[in-house]
């Protein structure tokens, strides 16, 4: 059975009158020259920026910014913060350091350690008071700002937690004399109260400055009391 050619060109026969029919279909080899290596690269390269795909072709440089030492990363400065104890350490002026500089470059990492060294200290007088060192620490610096705010000082809250935390170093220094001679009640109390006094005298004649004039004592009496509590978390006394 066959049906009449729709366009003229094809003939079509039905299956059951079909022969069976075979052969090959050959056609011409395609060969596509993509050229040297170097051409093939280059045409992908072209291909992906056509398309809009550069960006894979981008190589991320290494920041210098990303291979700081740790230490610098954090704006940690070692040698800075060895002058500062040096400072607080000894505070007399006919030593030829500059003190101020423990005032006017605060820093936050070097008081840190202070603190957190004398609250370890603090675990040999009582272990149960180590938890409000660093908030006495905060909290009293912030007292004293204030007062010094209201005094007429200019000073900021950085550098009064940086003043007050590098002035505890006078205190973990006395800490093991008074493990030694504890049972000696007067020399103990001489040391608790040297101890004091330094502590106090090197924060305050950093902190009270020609600006207080003649309100000195009401800056440099919260100081004072604030390191005798200092002292009485060590000692629980």
């Amino acid at each position: 059975m066959q049906f009449p050619p729709s366009n003229g060109d094809f003939t079509f026969v039905s299956s059951a009158e079909a022969e069976e029919l075979s052969g090959t279909i050959s056609t011409q080899d395609i060969k596509v020259n993509m050229g040297t290596d170097g051409g093939k690269d280059a045409y992908a390269t072209t291909f992906l920026r056509q398309r809009g795909y550069g960006w894979l072709l981008e190589v991320e440089e290494d920041d210098a910014e990303e291979n700081k030492p740790l230490l610098e990363e954090l704006d940690i400065d070692l040698k800075d913060i060895y002058y500062k104890i040096r400072c607080v350490l000894m505070p007399v002026p006919s030593l030829g350091y500059n003190r101020q500089v423990v005032r006017d470059n605060p820093d936050f990492w070097g008081p840190l350690a202070v603190v957190l060294l004398f609250s370890m200290v603090s675990i040999y007088g009582q272990f149960r008071v180590v938890s409000w060192i660093i908030t006495i620490w905060i909290f009293g610096s912030l007292t004293i700002f204030l007062l010094a705010r209201v005094l007429g000082g200019e000073v900021s809250f950085g550098q009064v937690l940086g003043v007050i935390g590098y002035s505890l170093l006078p205190l973990i220094l006395i800490a093991p004399l008074l493990l030694v001679i504890g049972d000696f009640e007067i020399v103990s109390t001489l040391i608790k109260l040297f101890g004091v006094f330094w502590a106090a005298y090197s924060a305050a004649s950093l902190l009270v400055g020609d600006e207080f004039k003649t309100k000195k004592p009401l800056l440099i009496y919260p100081v004072f009391l604030l390191y005798i509590y200092f002292l009485s978390l060590y000692t629980g006394v």
